[in-house]
């Protein structure tokens, strides 16, 4: 029996910063998740990807993670989208430069 489709968020990096990047409901590019689509039926979910996908000189890696409905928007499920969120630990630049 297959599992069933949980919500999802389309993420990449940014093909010239390297930042981690979501898409948007308006075919768009945010740095913060809780702007991202959040996407709750399997096939817009592919149909999303393929949209980023076709995106090789602004966006690598697109790829579909794991989500859940909150209060502010979209919030990861699993540490790794966690950890990309919040951008990386050891620079103070970034997104963590105005936390």
């Amino acid at each position: 029996m297959p599992r069933p489709f949980t919500p999802k968020v389309v993420t990449a990096s940014d093909l010239l910063e390297g930042d981690v990047i979501y898409l948007t409901a308006e075919d768009g590019w945010t740095r913060q998740l809780t702007e991202a689509e959040l996407i709750q039926d399997e096939a817009h979910a592919q149909l999303r990807l393929l949209f980023a996908e076709s995106q090789p000189n602004s966006v690598v890696g697109a790829y579909l993670a794991e989500v859940k409905p909150g209060p502010r928007g979209p919030e990861p499920t699993h540490f790794r989208e966690a950890f990309r969120a919040t951008g990386p630990s050891n620079y103070a630049h970034g997104k963590q430069a105005g936390a």
